[in-house]
């Protein structure tokens, strides 16, 4: 008996690919019709709305011939567009809730006036100067030793009056706070004095007849 299995061969299928086309380049299907008009030099402000549905529905059927998926939204334009176009083309019926078909062209160049201001903007701001693309920061500066040198451009005379300043500062500097010696009583002599005097009181005293002459200030 043979260790050996005939392992049987996986069929091959054949699958269609199918590609999504995401449309690279564009941020979606007013991008396609804003792109579509400048190809054509045609005036966003006085475009014809008709003539631009009618570019953007063969741009739509000419990548649907090269047998790839459309995203959804761009066919949904495709779609809008048609009936824009068929709204524009019959007579309008009075008395409908829904907006005209000037209103919604109307509606439709202003979206993408709007999409041309915004584009504009993002170029003019990628265009600006960017740092670490276009200039670079400054780098931090080099730790060198910096010995410097005063000078000093005075003449003799002043030289001399910068040298008596400092001498008037230095000697008031010096100068301490001396106060005058004056004589006090000490607590032993004032007990001493007060049990003089008020034992040959006979009778009520002011106060201040204990005082010391020279304290009492004429009181």
């Amino acid at each position: 008996m043979s260790d050996d299995f005939d392992t049987p061969e996986t069929p091959t299928v054949h699958r269609e690919v199918i590609f999504v086309v995401d449309l690279d380049g564009y941020e979606g299907p007013l991008d396609v019709l804003l792109t579509l008009a400048r190809d054509h030099k045609l005036d966003i402000t006085q475009i014809s709305i008709l003539a631009l549905a009618d570019q953007y529905l063969k741009f739509i059927a000419a990548a649907q011939q090269t047998n790839l998926e459309i995203a959804a939204d761009y066919l949904v334009m495709a779609a809008w567009l048609a009936y824009l176009k068929s709204r524009l083309l019959l007579p309008d019926l009075g008395g409908e809730d829904e907006p005209t078909g000037e209103e919604m062209a109307a509606a439709l160049a202003f979206q993408m006036q709007r999409l041309e201001a915004m584009q504009n903007a993002g170029q003019l701001l990628t265009e600006r100067s960017q740092l670490r693309r276009d200039f670079f920061a400054r780098g931090a500066p080099e730790k060198h030793p910096v010995e410097t040198e005063q000078i000093l451009d005075v003449n003799l005379y002043e030289l001399l009056q910068a040298y008596a300043r400092q001498r008037r500062r230095g000697a008031g500097g010096d100068r301490t706070l001396h106060i005058e010696p004056f004589e006090v009583y000490t607590v032993e002599d004032a007990l001493k004095r007060l049990r003089h005097l008020l034992g040959r009181t006979p009778d009520w005293q002011s106060l201040w007849s204990y005082l010391p002459e020279e304290l009492r200030g004429g009181l």
